[in-house]
């Protein structure tokens, strides 16, 4: 994409504040590495956004300190601490998890477009009244990886990891630190997963992340309403579970097609929040005590039907099948598991204990509802059957907390 040499000296309308009056604008991925640890943050270089401060656990205690009396700072990793003049309005994300906590926050009309609309699932919002999201700028910009569509849809923030740019679509840091520049930062970790070589900084749990974004466009207040609902829904939930002796055993995997032949692996103990509500639900990984690697851009391998009946899961669940109703799944891919010749003596099979997994990339409200059908596929006698219609939480209040009205 051709542009004048003047484009890259003008300041951009969303002008980005840095400590001590100068814009750093040092090299976007020196210095990146670190402890994966859940509480300690690394010096990561705090660029990603073309500019900023250095990092570290001094930015996260002055995270959203007011540098005046319209501007703030936030900080995230790998970014580090950024100040925004203003709050962000129209936004951009790379997928559904990062897409979804800006519609909790009530920002739902304010997406102008978003990485992969094929992995976002709206449908769940036709659950909560008043809510929804742009789905026109998801139907005219559905994959947004490229630099020209940054510049063409010029929002004022970008929900995405930036090192995931560079490492999946080839970007380099100086197409990110040129973007982040001339239309606007990059605000995102990729923590659906953690298996990712790449990825040597600090990760986030779903709620840590949510809360920077909370931050980022000054919504605590929704954010706080928002986690006090889903602690008291999980604390119901732990509740009413059997004793971990009793609980079924899970094998997780992903399979796009109605007749799957082999089965890639996830691991329950990896902790990206694509996970979370099986480990919210205290369930056993059948991989355990196997030799089996979790899924990573650098493990793509698949087991077959007769590993898979050596290991002999309580529960299979498979991803790749979001856009199919627990009845269609139940009709294509289990039943075409019954008829084959290994895999009808799945005990999983054989017992109906085989649906749909759940998506990869999940937010707040997304969690809800994923979590609610999780407790009914593992505990069916305690919480009812995952075909049933009755709901473990409340819809209206969540809608209103998204609504504004809490």
């Amino acid at each position: 994409m051709a542009r004048d040499d003047e484009e890259f000296e003008r300041p951009t309308r969303r002008r980005y504040l840095a400590y001590g009056g100068a814009l750093v604008g040092a090299g976007l991925l020196t210095g990146c590495a670190g402890s994966e640890s859940e509480s300690t943050a690394t010096n990561a270089t705090a660029t990603a956004a073309g500019t900023g401060t250095s990092t570290g656990t001094a930015t996260e205690a002055n995270e959203s300190t007011a540098t005046s009396e319209e501007s703030y700072a936030v900080s995230m990793e790998p970014m580090g601490e950024m100040a925004f003049d203003s709050v962000p309005e129209r936004w951009v994300a790379y997928d559904g998890g990062y897409a979804d906590m800006a519609v909790a926050l009530g920002r739902g009309d304010a997406i102008a477009g978003i990485g992969g609309a094929d992995r976002y699932y709206t449908d769940a919002y036709d659950e909560l009244p008043g809510v929804g999201v742009n789905e026109a700028a998801l139907e005219s910009h559905p994959e947004v990886r490229t630099k020209e569509e940054f510049y063409e849809l010029d929002a004022d923030v970008h929900l995405y990891d930036p090192y995931m740019l560079v490492n999946w679509f080839d970007w380099s840091e100086g197409d990110v630190e040129e973007v982040a520049t001339n239309v606007a930062p990059f605000f995102g970790n990729l923590i659906f997963r953690r298996s990712d070589e790449w990825h040597d900084y600090r990760y986030y749990t779903l709620y840590e992340a949510f809360e920077k974004v909370a931050r980022l466009f000054r919504e605590t207040e929704r954010y706080e309403a928002f986690a006090s609902l889903h602690e008291e829904f999980l604390s119901d939930l732990r509740s009413r579970l059997p004793p971990e002796s009793e609980r079924p055993n899970v094998f997780l995997t992903y399979e796009g097609t109605d007749e799957p032949e082999t089965f890639s692996s996830y691991r329950l103990h990896d902790k990206g929040t694509s996970k979370k509500q099986w480990r919210d639900l205290g369930v056993a990984d059948a991989l355990d005590g196997t030799d089996i690697e979790n899924l990573s851009t650098t493990n793509r391998g698949e087991l077959d039907y007769e590993t898979l009946l050596e290991v002999d899961p309580d529960v299979i669940l498979i991803r790749g099948h979001e856009r199919d109703s627990a009845a269609e799944f139940r009709e294509t891919v289990l039943a075409y598991m019954r008829d084959h010749a290994v895999g009808g003596e799945l005990t999983a099979v054989q017992e109906g204990r085989v649906y749909r997994g759940g998506y990869l990339n999940q937010g707040p409200i997304h969690n809800l509802f994923l979590t609610e059908r999780a407790a009914k596929q593992l505990y069916p006698d305690e919480f009812g059957e995952v075909t049933g219609d009755a709901d473990l939480f409340d819809r209206r209040r969540v809608a209103d907390i998204i609504n504004g009205e809490f």
